[in-house]
């Protein structure tokens, strides 16, 4: 049996200095993205005259190099290297990179955009300009896709709040090869992704067959921009704690919402969103439905708290009318008075199993109601 496919699922290409300004609609050529050099050596994307970012040049096995870049800029110090000459052409270059992948052993890869990931969220402003260097760059992976002989896998850049735009941006894509499109997991013009004004752009995905996928990226962001206090970030603090909130909450309202039960052909992609969330996030989705979306689904079951005299964290949750066996032998526990809690029935497994401590005086299926003899209890699964 032939061996699979070794395909990195993650890869950027950096886009060439005038890659934008080449694939604009002329129209809209003074809207162009572009690289340009400061006087002291770095290079900066740039916006109608505005710098959005200074640009680094990775060095594979030195990650500390891009902050160190950017150590010097803010010292006011000249740049270490010219962007041209330290810039490789496996970076940039589709044929080059194929190249690079026989080196390393890749067979296949995917290729998200490099500088595509620092700009949407500041050119919301303007859609006309949104859209115009997202379809530049759309138009930059038909050439990826070509030159990588279907080795490559370019990602294409859409945003959904112009419908007919985005539903033009899918087909070509499709025509050209590219299965692949991020897009940004937040609200469209003030609606939830799930809206049904969206599912003809949902319809578009499955009929072309490209998939929508979730990229860390400076994109509209869930939280309030008050919690953003790093305005010179490249990443604010805050953003990286949170990195997985946003595809979390744009996946719960897909699913919530119906939108895969409508399109049962449809994936989605999360990717460098980190995964350490899904575990803890597939319970908490379960409990959410279980209990607030199909209530029928759900019993009340009688429990009881252990806590641990000499901690007051519970010990344990085990059913009220449990035998004396199945609590903890230590004399350093006692038992509670009993509570209720919520629990899914089609998958019932011993109740403590789905019996969370929550805050006193709580009655949700999350929690259980706790009397005084049980308050000093941490919040905490048992």
């Amino acid at each position: 049996m032939a061996a699979a496919p070794c395909i990195d699922s993650d890869q950027h290409l950096y886009e060439p200095r005038t890659m934008w300004a080449d694939h604009i609609d002329p129209a809209r050529h003074d809207d162009a993205l572009s690289l340009v050099d400061d006087d002291r050596g770095y290079t900066w994307l740039t916006w109608r005259g505005q710098r959005l970012d200074v640009v680094d040049v990775h060095q594979p096995g030195n990650p500390a190099s891009c902050g160190h870049h950017r150590q010097r800029l803010r010292r006011g110090e000249p740049s270490e290297y010219s962007y041209d000459d330290t810039l490789p052409p496996e970076y940039w270059d589709p044929v080059a990179r194929v190249g690079w992948l026989d080196s390393v052993g890749f067979d296949e890869a995917v290729c998200f955009p490099n500088y595509g990931l620092l700009w949407e969220r500041r050119l919301s402003g303007s859609l006309p300009a949104l859209t115009a260097n997202m379809a530049a760059w759309n138009r930059w992976c038909a050439t990826i896709a070509a030159a990588g002989g279907g080795r490559l896998h370019p990602v294409g850049h859409l945003t959904l709040r112009d419908a007919e735009w985005a539903e033009g941006q899918v087909a070509a894509l499709a025509s050209a090869g590219v299965r692949l499109a991020m897009v940004a997991p937040s609200p469209v013009n003030g609606r939830p992704l799930s809206h049904a004004d969206h599912d003809r752009l949902w319809s578009a995905f499955v009929d072309h067959g490209v998939t929508p996928v979730f990229h860390v990226a400076d994109q509209p962001r869930v939280f309030d921009d008050c919690w953003y206090t790093e305005d010179e970030a490249l990443v604010p603090a805050v953003e990286s704690v949170f990195i997985w909130v946003p595809p979390a909450l744009a996946v719960t309202d897909l699913i919530l919402g119906g939108v895969f039960d409508r399109f049962p052909d449809m994936r989605v992609g999360i990717v460098e969103l980190s995964s350490i969330w899904v575990p803890q996030y597939l319970l908490m989705l379960d409990g959410g439905f279980d209990v607030v979306v199909d209530p029928g689904t759900v019993e009340v079951v009688e429990v009881a708290v252990v806590v641990d005299d000499a901690t007051g964290d519970a010990a344990a949750v085990r059913p009220a009318r449990a035998k004396a066996p199945h609590w903890p032998t230590s004399r350093a526990a006692r038992k509670s008075a009993t509570a209720t809690v919520a629990c899914p029935r089609r998958r019932m497994r011993p109740a403590w199993h789905k019996a969370y401590i929550g805050d006193p005086g709580a009655t949700s299926g999350h929690g259980i109601s706790r009397s005084a003899t049980t308050a000093r209890s941490s919040s905490r699964a048992s």
